[in-house]
C-alpha cells in the first residue's frame, strides 16, 4: 500500500471509532509507531483535524466527515458475499438493513464495478437448510436483541423449554449474542434462576424491551463469559469429543451444526469432532444411532447417558422379542 492510500484508509479508521490508540493504527496497517506519528501530522497538516496525540489516542474532530467512499472491486464482491451470508444467516430484521446498505455502497460503485458484482450475483448461492416453523416466528427478534444489548435494556420473554412444551416468562439482562449449532443464542442474566443463561433466540415466543436499564460492569463481557464456560465446564455449554469412524463420516453431514459442531481433525482411523452443547441426553440420542462406529472420549457424563440410553433399548426389545411368538 503506497503512502497516499495509507493515509485515506487511517483516516477511515479513525472515523470509524471514538477513539484511536497509536498501536491500533501500526497493528492494523503493519507500520512502525513513528510511521503512524508522521502519517497522523501529514493528515493534521493536510487540513483534516486530528485531535489527540501519541500515548492517549487520536480521534476527528465532530462535524468532519469524509467525501463518499469509493470501494474497489475485490470490496464490493466482499460486501456482496456478505449479504448472501446475511440472507440466510441472520433474521428478517437484519436482512433489511442489510439490503438497504448494499443499495447504498452500489450507488458510489463505478459502473464497471456494478456489472462485476451484478454479473458474480446470480453465480453465487448458499443454503443453510429448511427453517423449522419456531426459528419462522421469530424471525424480527435479532435486531431487537442487538439495539437492547448496546442501551443495556432489560427485555422481558416467553420462552419455550428445549425439550419440553413448558413456557415460562423471563425478565432478562441480555450481554450478547453467539452463533452456534446453526441457530442464534443470547446469552443472559435470567432473574428468575438468578444466574446466567444461554436462550435460542428461536424459543422464545414473544419478546418486549422494557424501559429499565442495567448496570454494564455488573456482568463480563461476552467473550469472558464464554471463555469461563468453556474452562469450567458449566452448567451452560458442555465441551463433547466423539470419534466417528470414517466409514460413517459421510452420513454426519450437516446435522452435526445442529448440535454445536466446533472443529475436526483427522485421528488414524476415526475424525475427532468438538461440540458444545447444554443437553447430552440429546446429543446421546442422536449418536444412536451410528451404532458401533462412534465412541465417546468426554465427557464422562455423556458416557453414562449413552449406557443409560442402551440399557433402556435393551430392555424395551428384550422383553418384546419375549411376548412376539417367532414364525418358523
Amino acid at each position: 500500500m503506497n503512502r497516499i492510500d495509507r493515509l485515506h484508509a487511517i483516516l477511515t479508521h479513525l472515523q470509524s471509532k471514538r477513539k484511536v490508540t497509536a498501536q491500533e493504527i501500526a497493528d492494523r496497517f503493519n507500520i512502525s509507531l513513528r510511521t503512524v506519528y508522521r502519517d497522523v501530522k501529514a493528515l493534521d497538516e493536510s487540513g483534516v483535524p486530528v485531535i489527540g496525540e501519541a500515548g492517549s489516542g487520536y480521534t476527528v474532530m465532530e462535524g468532519y466527515r469524509l467525501p463518499p467512499v469509493m470501494f474497489n472491486q475485490e470490496e464490493a464482491v466482499a460486501l456482496m458475499l456478505g449479504s448472501k451470508l446475511a440472507a440466510q444467516f441472520t433474521d428478517n430484521s437484519v436482512q433489511k438493513q442489510f439490503e438497504s446498505a448494499l443499495f447504498k455502497i452500489k450507488a458510489v460503485l463505478r459502473s464497471t464495478d456494478k456489472d462485476h458484482v451484478d454479473n458474480l450475483d446470480d453465480h453465487i448461492a448458499i443454503f443453510s437448510g429448511p427453517n423449522k416453523p419456531e426459528e419462522q416466528s421469530s424471525s424480527q427478534y435479532l435486531a431487537v436483541l442487538q439495539k437492547a444489548i448496546v442501551t443495556r435494556n432489560v427485555v422481558l420473554i416467553k420462552y419455550q423449554a428445549g425439550y419440553s412444551d413448558d413456557v415460562t416468562e423471563r425478565i432478562i439482562e441480555p450481554i450478547g449474542l453467539c452463533y452456534y449449532g446453526s441457530a442464534w443464542h443470547l446469552i443472559a442474566w435470567c432473574r428468575m434462576r438468578k444466574g446466567y443463561r444461554d436462550f435460542r433466540i428461536s424459543r422464545m415466543k414473544t419478546l418486549h424491551v422494557r424501559d429499565e436499564t442495567f448496570r454494564r460492569e455488573n456482568h463480563p463481557s461476552l467473550q469472558s463469559y464464554l471463555d469461563e464456560i468453556k474452562a469450567q465446564h458449566g452448567s451452560g455449554l458442555l465441551e463433547v469429543s466423539i470419534l466417528f469412524h470414517k466409514d460413517v463420516v459421510r452420513f454426519v453431514g450437516e446435522q452435526r451444526y445442529f448440535h454445536g459442531f466446533v472443529s475436526e481433525e483427522k485421528a488414524g482411523d476415526y475424525y475427532r469432532m468438538k461440540f458444545l452443547t447444554s443437553h447430552l441426553e440429546g446429543m446421546g440420542r442422536w449418536l444412536l444411532m451410528f451404532t458401533d462406529a462412534v465412541k465417546v472420549e468426554a465427557p464422562i457424563e455423556l458416557i453414562a447417558a449413552m449406557q443409560t440410553l442402551v440399557d433402556e433399548l435393551q430392555q424395551m426389545y428384550s422383553s418384546k422379542t419375549a411376548s412376539v411368538p417367532i414364525r418358523q
